[in-house]
């Protein structure tokens, strides 16, 4: 353990845990509390319904106006997801680094963020995060909303309602995580390809992030990631499921990449934000492809669960990798 403390500023409690869901003997009371955690109440979870209900309501089109492409609804989807994007990142950035507010506590990296160098965009990484998450990110986020409202709204995508069919409506907030799950790992194992490297290699050069560094993506694997929402095209959902898929994916990016574990006020954390799995991925690149909540690196060999144990077994796989 020491020599994990002197590599990181802050570890959490390891090796690091998985959903109580794929234990055996079963857990259920710990596999339901670590998904009540999840979701209630201050939770990013919620905050995102919360955002993505108010989106619907204050800054969308309706079906009717979406089943022709307009300029006004089509800007109007691009102006709401770029301020919401900055409002977000731009205030985790403001407490975490610029104000640095909790100073270095539940730091995972020891480096500071932002820095400069040649391998940033404008020389800066906070200007070539910024601008990779709004022109690149945000661009092709609305766009696949936008398709995805056409679609519905010619009934090339199947639509329903809280009225006609409420535990479906309700359970595809939950499923939609599980699904992020999947698709994650197997694209991110996909972009850390060869070939398609030199995509991902962009999101990389951030070794220590920050909130604008995590939706900080080639374009190319921009449309990989949001193309995680082409499954409606599959399943009957509302438009609001759209527009939560999509901001599941892009604003959990910015809170998950702050570089910090949570939010502390008056010394106690009272949001959780970053995980440890994360960050180690952002260090060694070749572990954690995944998240928590489906243990996909365990079942095939790329987890890393924060000990030195587990540096160990990483180093002697890539060693066999190269052999």
């Amino acid at each position: 353990m020491s020599d994990t403390r002197q590599e990181w500023n802050h570890v959490p409690e390891v090796p690091i845990r998985v959903s109580p869901l794929w234990s055996w003997p079963p857990q259920p009371v710990a596999a339901l509390r670590w998904y009540l955690d999840s979701w209630f109440f201050l939770t990013i979870n919620m905050a995102i319904v919360a955002i993505s209900f108010a989106s619907l309501y204050l800054a969308s089109p309706t079906l009717a106006q979406a089943a022709q492409p307009a300029p006004g609804w089509i800007a109007l989807i691009f102006l709401r997801n770029a301020v919401i994007v900055t409002l977000v990142a731009g205030l985790l950035h403001l407490w975490f680094h610029s104000y640095a507010r909790q100073g270095t506590a539940l730091k995972y990296d020891p480096r500071p963020y932002p820095r400069r160098g040649r391998v940033f965009t404008f020389g800066r990484q906070l200007a070539d995060n910024a601008f990779w998450t709004l022109a690149s990110g945000v661009t092709i986020w609305s766009a696949f909303e936008c398709l995805m409202w056409w679609a519905m709204a010619n009934g090339y995508a199947a639509t329903i309602t809280f009225q006609t069919n409420p535990i479906w409506f309700i359970a595809i907030f939950f499923l939609i995580p599980v699904w992020e799950s999947f698709y994650f790992y197997w694209m991110h194992r996909f972009l850390h390809l060869g070939p398609m490297y030199r995509f991902h290699a962009l999101h990389h050069r951030n070794t220590d992030i920050g909130p604008w560094s995590g939706l900080s993506m080639h374009p190319v694997e921009h449309l990989f990631y949001f193309g995680s929402v082409l499954i409606h095209f599959a399943i009957a959902s509302h438009p609001v499921h759209i527009i939560f898929h999509l901001m599941f994916y892009g604003l959990l990016a910015i809170t998950t990449h702050t570089g910090f574990e949570g939010v502390l006020f008056r010394n106690r954390k009272r949001l959780h934000l970053g995980n440890f799995h994360h960050q180690i991925h952002h260090r060694y690149f070749e572990c954690n492809y995944g998240n928590l909540d489906v243990p996909w690196d365990r079942f095939f060999g790329s987890w890393h669960d924060g000990t030195p144990e587990a540096k160990a077994r990483m180093r002697e796989r890539l060693a066999a990798r190269r052999r």
